[in-house]
């Protein structure tokens, strides 16, 4: 994008270069030529005004008298009817030649050299000349700054909407002053705010349907159970028969949970999360120790899991700005390797969440101290995209844990060989 607009900038240049610069120089190339031009002429004039009055008073015709009004180099020739009369070298070939009549029936012809003349139209084309490419190199400055101005935009534009189909649904406050652009960014955050909400009601549904099916074929269970301890074999057979097919209903409703979550997981990769979290820690810093707070990152080499890069770096940014505007003191950043899962804690030092608004923090909307109360359900939501869970572990200081599964060896063998495979 940049490079056409670069490209059709230059282009407009150089056409309006082309258009005035040629124009501009021949009037200059013709405007030397007249200004010598007129100045022989008007000197031509002044000698034969003075020849006039010699002739008037009755004198003999006295060159000498017009040598001052002759250039340098160019040579006088006046006309009479009794005779003709030379003064000054040859002026070469090609010379400039201006010719004026006499009262006295004559004419005082001045024939300059040309050498001089053309000289100075160099001189002019070159002026001409260095102002076109004085033109042309400002416009490629302006042009450059105007690729830049309108192509910076659109890449963060364009890495927004990337963000968006990966699952980040969280607004953007960055505007670039171009109106257009601004409209793209509003529409993204508006579509952000609304696959969000409809990405945790899909959710919620699921969540709300798998809990009520588990409890009622828990109680079914229960119930065929004791209808097959009865006396009654025929009773016993078809109530072990219901059992089963329940036992397989409740084998369905397993894999097609596991199914959902595998398909909303379906871009997580094995992930080195101490790379991550280091470069994460990198840019977090210097908020941090702008407002006097400190970050210490405990992180062992060599932790990998299986997530989405964007999502879980978007998660722990998250994480660490809720730690900033809510928390105190030192901010703690850790990683950690369980039993088939991977931990990364988020801490920090402060007064932590209040007892009664533990139950809602993950809550969209919800919020103690005057946030949009959209950033914990984000962070949460991101995670379980990834088949992972984020935890309040501790109240007081605060204590967040996100886990997420462990890379599996075929899964780091599949991503090796992947990149073996791939031609260079």
């Amino acid at each position: 994008m940049r490079r056409r607009i670069l490209q059709a900038t230059l282009l407009a240049v150089a056409v309006t270069a082309v258009v005035l610069g040629l124009p501009l120089g021949f009037s200059a190339l013709k405007l030397v030529q007249d200004l010598t031009a007129g100045d022989l002429s008007t000197r031509a004039q002044q000698i034969a005004t003075l020849l006039d009055e010699q002739i008037a008073s009755q004198r003999a015709i006295d060159l000498n008298a017009a040598r001052l009004a002759v250039p340098d180099g160019a040579r006088l020739i006046v006309r009479t009817q009794a005779h003709d009369y030379t003064y000054g070298p040859d002026p070469g070939e090609k010379p400039l030649v201006e010719s004026v009549p006499m009262v006295q029936s004559g004419t005082v012809t001045i024939a300059a050299p040309s050498g001089p003349v053309r000289t100075q139209q160099l001189q002019v084309a070159g002026l001409v000349l260095m102002l076109v490419v004085l033109s042309a190199g400002t416009g490629m400055i302006v042009a450059t700054l105007t690729a830049r101005r309108l192509s910076d935009p659109l890449k963060h534009v364009a890495a927004r909407a990337a963000r968006l189909g990966a699952g980040d649904f969280r607004a953007d406050p960055q505007r670039h002053q171009v109106p257009e652009l601004d409209r793209v960014a509003d529409a993204l955050d508006a579509s952000g705010a609304a696959l969000s909400q409809l990405v945790q009601r899909e959710r919620d549904l699921v969540g709300d349907v798998s809990h009520q099916l588990r409890s009622r074929l828990t109680a079914l269970h229960l119930r065929l159970e004791a209808l097959a301890a009865a006396d009654d074999p025929e009773i016993t057979e078809e109530a072990n028969a219901a059992l089963e097919q329940a036992e397989r209903l409740s084998g369905v409703l397993d894999d097609l949970l596991a199914a959902a979550t595998a398909a909303r997981s379906r871009d997580a990769e094995p992930l080195d999360v101490s790379s991550l979290l280091t470069d994460v820690a990198g840019e977090w810093r210097e908020p941090l120790k702008a407002e006097g707070r400190t970050l210490r990152l405990k992180v062992s080499e060599g932790v990998l899991a299986r997530a989405t890069p964007t999502r879980l770096r978007e998660t722990i940014g998250v994480l660490l700005d809720n730690a900033l505007r809510h928390g105190e003191g030192t901010v703690t950043l850790a990683a950690r390797q369980g039993a088939g899962t991977v931990v990364v804690e988020v801490g920090d030092s402060g007064h932590g969440v209040p007892d009664a608004l533990v139950p809602y923090v993950f809550e969209r909307g919800f919020s103690g101290r005057g946030s949009t109360g959209v950033g914990l359900a984000l962070a949460r939501a991101l995670v379980e995209a990834d088949g992972g869970r984020l935890e309040l572990s501790q109240a007081r200081p605060a204590m967040f844990e996100v886990y997420l599964p462990i890379a599996r060896a075929d899964d780091i063998l599949g991503v090796s060989w992947n990149r073996a495979s791939t031609p260079r």
